[in-house]
């Protein structure tokens, strides 16, 4: 998949903001939200944005406010609810009256952004992904957003991959499904 350099960008940062910022399970274990959500947004800004402003408290709420609501579209792709998550999606757009600018900075080409000049950092974010899983989901692509398989993990993740059968967050979840399967048909072939 590949919708252009910037949206795919917006689309793996809201796969890391999810991740980052919702509580459940990650890798067989409980993932709790972290309790320092300036230092969780900031450290999720650094890895994508090395030009970020360190977060507000008031910020940093917003975000993880915006993490959980766009963890609803992730759920309902996976539960095959393609309407349910448009609503989410739409619903988003609508509260941050996202329109496209076109814009540049930090030595990039002219590439667009969905908010105004003048926004705050989480409702540009919350525009930005927002716009971002809606050309995704407005795309024959809308079944690559999906959540987990492996058991005692429910973070997100966005399929890039050429056949588009992607079922896990990581390399790390796939390998303990395979492993389980691997000792599970072992232990039944062994008197």
């Amino acid at each position: 998949m590949n919708f252009n350099s910037h949206t795919d960008g917006v689309v793996r940062a809201t796969v890391g903001l999810i991740n980052a910022l919702t509580p459940g399970e990650r890798r067989g274990r409980p993932y709790e939200q972290p309790t320092d959500q300036v230092a969780a947004v900031a450290e999720w800004l650094r890895a994508g944005y090395p030009s970020f402003r360190e977060p507000t408290p008031g910020e940093a709420a917003e975000l993880v406010s915006l993490a959980s609501r766009l963890r609803r579209v992730f759920d309902a792709v996976a539960a095959g609810d393609l309407d349910g998550a448009a609503g989410e999606v739409n619903g988003l757009l609508n509260e941050t009256n996202a329109r496209p600018l076109l814009s540049r900075h930090d030595g990039e080409p002219w590439h667009l952004h969905f908010h105004g000049p003048a926004g705050t950092m989480p409702g540009d974010w919350a525009a930005s992904c927002a716009t971002a899983l809606a050309i995704v989901l407005g795309s024959e692509f809308h079944d690559r957003l999906g959540v987990c398989t492996a058991p005692h993990c429910d973070r997100v993740y966005v399929d890039v991959s050429r056949n588009g059968t992607r079922r896990f967050c990581s390399t790390a979840c796939q390998g303990r499904v395979k492993t389980a399967a691997f000792r599970a048909r072992t232990r039944d072939t062994t008197p």
